[in-house]
């Protein structure tokens, strides 16, 4: 369906889950796909949350390919609430989840090719939250709204869009029961859920599509829930 040859695809995070969907997705309409992961893989290892790591990075992709059609803010980061976590552990959530998205954006500014597509992965939980997940929210809410300042500083340069995934099983596991029944879509999604929209967002057809989020849940954020609806109960 997409035709990527002789473009270059940069993933963060791509070692596991939703990103290794997305690089295998890319890698299979043509693209030459740059990883950054703590994870092994077969392009750079490396932290995003240090500085000379994200630099070196972009030195590599750079040197090697010249310049970056798409990039593709991926990486997860940590989880963490109010009561447990420190200060180092929200710092560390918000280094991952928000400024590397917008330094990798930075350094790769000057050689983004026409066309050229930025996709940040934020979290239906940018808009909605369990108890003791704030590092984690926090950082999905900022890079949600660092996609549409983006989108305005980077015009005509590219276009940056984001995409809130809300239940998605990287395990592939299919659910049935009040699992699936709970979502309106009727099962729990899965990562090619997130890496198709990824690559339609990249591709032509989406050229007039820029400082967008698209919440992709199931439904889940659109449905109301009250106390003793269709068997839901409040338990304390």
């Amino acid at each position: 369906m997409f035709d990527f040859k002789n473009k270059v695809a940069v993933v963060t995070g791509g070692a596991r889950g939703i990103g290794k969907c997305i690089c295998e997705k890319f890698a299979a309409a043509g693209a030459t796909v740059c990883v950054i992961d703590l994870l092994p893989n077969d392009y750079y290892v490396g932290d995003l949350a240090d500085k000379d790591t994200l630099e070196r990075f972009a030195q590599k992709v750079i040197g090697e390919h010249g310049r970056v059609d798409f990039l593709i803010n991926n990486a997860a980061p940590k989880m963490c609430g109010i009561e447990k976590g420190t200060y180092e552990d929200f710092e560390y959530a918000l280094k991952v989840g928000v400024t590397a998205p917008f330094y990798l954006s930075k350094l790769f500014a000057p050689y983004f090719s026409e066309g050229a597509s930025i996709v940040n992965i934020s979290s239906s939980r940018d808009r909605m939250s369990q108890p003791q997940t704030e590092s984690y929210t926090a950082a999905k809410g900022g890079i949600s709204a660092l996609t549409h300042a983006l989108s305005v500083s980077l015009a005509s340069k590219a276009r940056v869009n984001s995409i809130s995934p809300g239940w998605i099983d990287t395990n592939y596991t299919v659910y049935q029961g009040p699992d699936a029944a709970q979502q309106p879509a009727g099962r729990v999604g899965n990562p090619p859920d997130i890496a198709n929209t990824v690559l339609y967002l990249c591709s032509d057809m989406a050229g007039f599509i820029t400082g967008e989020n698209i919440c992709i849940d199931g439904g889940m954020t659109r449905q109301m829930i009250y106390h003793g609806d269709h068997g839901w109960k409040l338990e304390k």
